[in-house]
Order: structure tokens, then C-alpha cells, then sequence
């Protein structure tokens, strides 16, 4: 049994017909920020690839691991990229809806 609640953070990406997919597990925090911003950067800058980021296996988001979403989804819209966040687990959902972010998010969903 896993009694440490800390879930490693890791960022994997797959590329597929034209589409960089980021899936997300473990813990988005302070500690992983620039870690996981100097992963991102490249791919929120590849116009030619649209961008998913699945939050699946994600278990926590802290306002560092947030602002880094708005960063890339204000980054793909100046470019007019394609970007999604998709597979938002419940209780991040919540915090998304609190923050009033979530709509930035399902606007773009929506527009896919």
C-alpha cells in the first residue's frame, strides 16, 4: 500500500497525424513548474502541430501548474494554434470552474 500521498509529476508527449498530445500524471506544483515549462515551451511553439494536453492521471494543480496553461492557451491563440485541454478530472474541473478559467478551457474544446 502507497501511503505516500505526493505523486511524482511526469510530462510524456505523443505525436499522432499531426497532433503533439502532453499527458500529465502525478502532482503540478511549484516544484515541477520549471521543469514542466521547459518541456512545454517547445511544443506551445510548434504552430505546425496542434496541441492536446490530457489531465487524465493528473491528481493536483497547484496556480503555478494553472498559470502555466493560461501561458500556452494565450501563446496557441496568438498563433491561432490548436489547443485542448481534455480528460479534466473532477477535482481539478472544480478548481478550474472556481478560478473562472474553466471557460477559456471549454471554449476551446468547443471550437475543435
Amino acid at each position: 500500500m502507497n501511503t505516500n500521498k505526493n505523486e511524482k509529476f511526469t510530462a510524456t508527449s505523443q505525436v499522432e497525424n499531426g497532433t503533439c498530445t502532453v499527458y500529465l500524471r502525478g502532482e503540478l506544483d511549484l516544484s515541477v513548474a520549471p521543469d514542466f515549462r521547459q518541456v512545454m515551451e517547445p511544443l506551445a511553439l510548434n504552430e505546425k502541430q496542434d496541441l492536446v494536453i490530457n489531465l487524465k492521471d493528473l491528481k493536483y494543480i497547484d496556480s503555478t501548474g494553472i498559470g502555466i496553461l493560461l501561458s500556452i492557451l494565450k501563446t496557441r491563440h496568438g498563433m491561432e494554434a490548436g489547443f485542448l485541454v481534455k480528460e479534466v478530472p473532477e477535482q481539478i474541473q472544480k478548481l478550474f470552474d472556481m478560478t473562472g478559467i474553466a471557460k477559456f478551457f471549454a471554449a476551446q474544446e468547443n471550437s475543435q
